[in-house]
Order: C-alpha cells, then structure tokens, then sequence
C-alpha cells in the first residue's frame, strides 16, 4: 500500500495572493492500491513459494498414509478369513493315548496367541478300531478334543480310512486296522494292484465297496458304523469346538488311485516320473 498526502492549497505565487482571502487549509489522506517495492514482492513469492512446498508435501504425506495404510478386507461384510493349522499326523499314538500332552498344549497356546481359528487332526481307523470290529478308542481324541476346548480353538476332524507312510510327507506309520489286514492277507484282491501284480495295501479298493469282505460287513458299512461311533462320542462337541469334519475317499485321503507309492520303491521324486499303471 501506498501513502499519499495530498492538500487542498492550489499552486498560487504567494505575490498573487495577496489580498485574497487565504482559505482554510484542510488536509485529508488517501489509501490506494500499489504494487510493492520489488525486495518486498520478491520476499513475498518466496514465502508463497515456501508455502505451497509445504502444501504440497503435506498433501502428499497423506497420500502416501492411504497408500501404505492397512490393506481394506477383501470380503464384502469386512470379516477375516479363518485359518486352521494341520497338527502332526502322531498326534495320537499307537497306543491311543495323547502324544506329547504338555506340548501340544503349550503349541496349541501358542497358536492362539497367533490369532489362527483353530486345528486340524487325522482321526486314523487304523487307531480307533485297532482292537477289532466294532471296538472304538476315542480316548487320546477326547482328550485333544478337551484341551482344543480350554485354549479356545476350533477342530476341523479328518475321518481318515486309509494307511499313514509310504507317502510324501509321512512322518509315521499308521497301517490299516489288524482285522482289515488279515481279511486282505486272505483276498488280495480288496486292494488296489497294478499291471504287474504290485499290492498297494494303503487303502481298500473302492470295486469293494459294497461287498460284505470285512467279516461279514461292506466297507460302506465299516466307514458308516466308524463315524457313528464318533458321533455319538462327541455330539456335545459337534457344531461348537468340533466345527468341520472331513471324510477320507482314497489314498492319503484323496478320491484316487494310489498313483505314487514311496513304500516299495516304485516311484522316487524326482528320479522316477513314472505312475505305475492299474
């Protein structure tokens, strides 16, 4: 801003005034609009110049605060997804009891602690039903069943009727029930056999599956007998700690021939890409 003074006087030779009746002399100030001198427009655009740099980085800041903040969930309704962790496959020994109990329970602490759903465990027939037909040991099952319970998990259980080891990734051997065997040591046949005459005794053959071979019951009715046991032994459990079960169809659990057998040493990763034919 500029400052103008400015009077009223007209610019007269005093000599000419003379005689004239001098009039008051009033004074009065103006404001107008001027630009600044030019050190003070240049230090003004330097603060400007600093200012919108700040903006700027400050605008940015929250930019990069959107791009690096948490990732939004990927379903709709915002809830995570659940994770279950597979325990070992000895989880229960041979014997039916709780393999390593103060270990798993501080495992199954731990995973709590990792915010993880719950567990996952094989429930092998060749266990359960070991003592023969019809003669159930859910004993080490219970008591995994109960300390799944105290930590606050959740159990997804495996009906698993087929063989542990001889597989990728066995760490045990759990064969099939004794009784089964012996039937199979009489009829080869109820088990799965290549073109050149192999057994593979993991598993029986799904051809038997309707056909009484196991004293006097299908398979069919072996597996459906096995689960109602289980049932009926946990149905307190069932749709809260126990919250899936899943059912074994084949070889390592999975509806299909037994394509990759380690046990006899037909096929070796990654030496021997072969599948023996059936």
């Amino acid at each position: 801003m500029a400052l103008t003074l400015r009077s009223s006087t007209s610019f007269i030779n005093p000599k000419d005034t003379k005689g004239l009746k001098t009039p008051d002399i009033s004074s009065s100030i103006f404001f107008t609009p001027s630009k600044p001198p030019c050190s003070i427009r240049a230090k003004i655009s330097t603060q400007e110049a600093h200012l919108c740099h700040e903006n700027a980085m400050v605008s940015e800041g929250r930019k990069n605060q959107v791009l690096h903040g948490l990732p939004t969930p990927h379903n709709k309704n915002g809830s995570r997804v659940p994770v279950f962790v597979m325990l070992p496959l000895d989880t229960v020994s041979f014997g039916g009891n709780l393999n390593k109990p103060r270990a798993m329970n501080a495992s199954l602490m731990a995973l709590k602690s990792a915010g993880v759903e719950g567990v996952m465990v094989d429930a092998w027939w060749g266990l359960v039903e070991k003592d023969g037909p019809m003669k159930y040991n859910w004993e080490g099952y219970a008591e995994l069943v109960q300390m799944v319970q105290r930590h606050g998990l959740k159990l997804q259980v495996v009906m698993s009727f087929h063989q542990c080891g001889g597989n990728v990734g066995d760490s045990c051997s759990i064969p099939l029930p004794p009784w089964v065997l012996e039937e199979i040591s009489k009829n080869t046949d109820l088990v799965y056999t290549d073109r050149s005459g192999r057994r593979n005794p993991e598993y029986i053959s799904l051809g038997c599956d309707s056909i009484p071979v196991l004293r006097g019951r299908t398979p069919i009715q072996v597996y459906s007998d096995y689960m109602r046991s289980f049932h009926n032994r946990f149905k307190d459990y069932l749709g809260g700690v126990i919250a899936e079960i899943q059912v074994g169809m084949g070889p390592c659990g999975e509806l299909r021939y037994p394509s990759y057998p380690e046990s006899n040493g037909t096929w070796r990763f990654p030496w021997n890409w072969g599948i023996p034919m059936l």
